[in-house]
């Protein structure tokens, strides 16, 4: 009843990322708009973007595509789009998150200059596992796996 085609995990897995990093990117930008854009902040979110995206996110791209699509024909539960490591660190990055936010723990502008990058990262993510999708549809496994 909740079994999916393995192929349907990446775009489980696509739409997840992606409305996760769109959502993240959001509240940077709010943030940015209570009057912290300047070129040093914008710098600093695009550096933690990118050590987001090399330092994690592109390798779990490259992980969960190559273990979907390891699944064969065989269907597979819809949350399989994650093993339970990754479930385990997602909860506790939104706990975290919520936390900081509605504790106000960090500045405003942190906000603003980490949620930009982490979100615009985890969006990055989304269209990635979406890609992995169309290419390993079309049998091209090796041009979405390869590090």
């Amino acid at each position: 009843m909740f079994k999916v085609k393995n192929l349907t995990l990446l775009i489980i897995a696509a739409a997840v990322w992606l409305a996760a990093g769109v959502n993240i990117a959001r509240i940077g930008i709010e943030e940015y708009a209570l009057g912290y854009v300047n070129v040093i902040n914008l710098v600093l979110s695009v550096v933690v973007g990118v050590v987001f995206w090399f330092m994690a996110f592109y390798k779990l791209t490259v992980k969960h595509t190559k273990r979907i699509a390891g699944y064969g024909d065989e269907r597979q539960l819809f949350v399989k789009f994650f093993d339970v490591r990754s479930f385990v660190i997602m909860a506790v990055m939104m706990s975290g998150g919520i936390a900081i936010r509605a504790l106000h723990l960090l500045p405003d502008v942190f906000i603003a200059v980490f949620y930009t990058g982490l979100g615009s990262a985890l969006a990055l993510a989304g269209l990635v596992f979406a890609v992995n999708f169309f290419r390993v549809r079309k049998g091209a496994f090796a041009a979405c796996v390869s590090e």
